[in-house]
């Protein structure tokens, strides 16, 4: 491969590819902490309506349920069984309203919340609760509507501007626009700084992924890639323990955010990708960028003999083949490319879909919430270690259909196991979530080493697009099983076997270079 060969005699993987990849893996940390950050930020306490004292009133007993703060003893205990956990309502003859002795009035004063665990949390502070309980998912769905937007035009625009200049953006864009959101004065200014948040990390996730593929030879691209998967899936632990340790939501929102402003500053030092410099036509950088890269891996000398016109001739043909400009209609105009992209589309958006569907199945652990996010990201690593040594030696075909049947062979099996045995559906629940985890890891690379370098970007942003609308699509269909309680876990476990059907048809690229152009895709398969 002409680039290949450019990149061992640059060092290959180097001290320079080891650094890169590092500093970009950190930021994913945070990403989801940015993704979860409303099961701590939007979590709801107990809490009952806040009833005023009655000065004359007759002592009631002991309340079986704690008082809130803020609450006396006697409208505690009046208004315990009617009040607690979210009811809107109060018995009237607390109020000295005549009628039925079950006859109720919404919580005309206010609520009262329970902080011994959660201090502050956005349902605490504009009392998203009861009536108004429905705003608190619309403020997730904003958010994920900003991701699927973001992954919409930014992983266009990285194709466009280069990877590095959107890295950088999205930086900037999500610590400005988190920091805001620490200091929303309004629920309505809330959800858009979260909306744009959103834009931002889908950003700043696929101008990662390219700056890392693009910048690996072949051999080590499935061990970088799982590096920065596994850089996930440890954040998620790491946000138990910040959300512990900082349990008010402004706060806990300011310090995932603040550390984008750090990203920022160092990524002035990473090297934009030199193929993408090359093909689109700023060959005088990339030999540059390249140079620097042979100095900082001592490679020296053999930097020094990289010239412009080598570079040309090494990829006279994919300059030749190269045009102006991309769009997405780029994904559907040639036959291979459109067979990949509607294989793609399936498997990302069954992927996200069964993944966010089962994680809402896990939420009946009886445990803490904090334990609960702990043992949600441990459970990804064991699937990921697998699955990596399988890509490696397997292929990322077989890894990602076997991935994907067994998913939704769990899913299916846990519908027809007794609710009584609660540890052997939790055991295959998480078996599903790890197989689903495992899927991503794969896809993730697969996309980027199906798609040719003009369109690698965009072709992952849509992707991603694929696999938000699973993840707004998911717990709309949660909400059957208030009529079909059957019916959620059946379509959750059919979507990964249906995309295990479509990852076949897909081609093999084990060990294969990366395409560099559209006609190399399709004259290669």
């Amino acid at each position: 491969m002409p680039f290949g060969a450019v990149l061992a005699q640059v060092g290959g993987l180097g001290r320079f590819q080891v650094l890169q990849t590092a500093l970009l893996a950190v930021p994913i940390l945070l990403m989801a902490s940015h993704n979860l950050l409303q099961n701590f930020t939007a979590a709801v306490p107990p809490h009952r309506c806040r009833v005023p004292a009655v000065p004359s009133a007759t002592p009631a007993g002991p309340s079986a349920t704690p008082a809130p703060p803020g609450a006396t003893p006697d409208a505690t205990s009046a208004a315990s069984r009617d009040t607690l956990r979210g009811s809107n309502t109060v018995p009237r003859s607390l109020g000295g309203t005549s009628g039925s002795p079950g006859a109720t009035h919404p919580c005309w004063d206010g609520w009262d919340y329970d902080r011994s665990v959660y201090v502050s949390t956005i349902v605490t502070e504009w009392d998203l609760v009861c009536g108004y309980r429905q705003l608190r998912q619309m403020a997730q769905s904003i958010y994920m509507a900003g991701v699927l937007v973001g992954a919409l035009v930014l992983g266009g625009l990285s194709d466009r501007f280069g990877r590095k200049a959107m890295l950088m953006w999205s930086y900037l864009q999500l610590g400005v626009m988190g920091t805001c959101t620490a200091f929303a004065p309004n629920y309505a200014s809330y959800c858009i700084f979260r909306f744009a948040g959103g834009m931002a990390l889908s950003g700043f996730g696929l101008s990662i992924a390219c700056l890392v593929v693009e910048w690996i030879p072949t051999p080590y691209r499935a061990i970088t890639v799982a590096i920065t998967g596994f850089a996930y899936t440890l954040g998620q632990i790491i946000l138990a323990g910040v959300a512990y340790a900082v349990p008010h939501w402004r706060w806990l929102q300011l310090s995932v955010s603040l550390p984008f402003f750090v990203f920022l500053l160092y990524s002035w030092w990473l090297a934009e990708s030199a193929r993408w410099l090359v093909l689109s036509g700023k060959a005088e950088r990339a030999v540059k960028v390249l140079r620097r890269v042979a100095t900082f891996n001592s490679r020296q000398e053999e930097g020094e003999k990289i010239t412009v016109e080598m570079l040309k001739s090494n990829m006279k043909e994919e300059l030749a083949a190269l045009k102006s400009s991309y769009t997405v209609s780029d994904l559907v105009r040639t036959p291979v490319i459109r067979h990949i992209f509607f294989c793609l589309s399936v498997v990302w958006f069954s992927i996200s879909f069964s993944y966010y569907g089962l994680a809402m199945d896990l939420q009946n652990f009886g445990v803490s919430i904090y334990l609960i996010q702990v043992i949600f990201g441990a459970v990804d690593f064991p699937a990921k270690v697998v699955v990596t040594v399988s890509l490696s030696y397997v292929g990322r075909r077989l890894s990602l259909v076997v991935a994907l049947f067994l998913a939704g062979l769990v899913i299916v099996a846990n519908i027809f196991v007794p609710t009584e045995l609660q540890t052997v559906r939790t055991a295959l629940a998480v078996i599903g979530k790890g197989c689903l985890s495992a899927s991503f890891n794969c896809v993730f690379l697969y996309t980027t080493e199906l798609y040719p370098t003009p369109i690698r970007q965009t072709g992952l942003g849509f992707g991603s697009t694929m696999a938000r609308v699973g993840g707004i699509v998911a717990p709309l269909v949660k909400m059957m099983d208030e009529y079909y309680p059957f019916l959620p876990p059946a379509v959750y476990g059919v979507a990964p076997v249906v995309a295990a059907v479509a990852a076949a048809f897909l081609p093999e690229t084990l060990n294969a270079p990366l395409p560099d152009t559209i006609e190399e895709v399709e004259s290669r398969w």
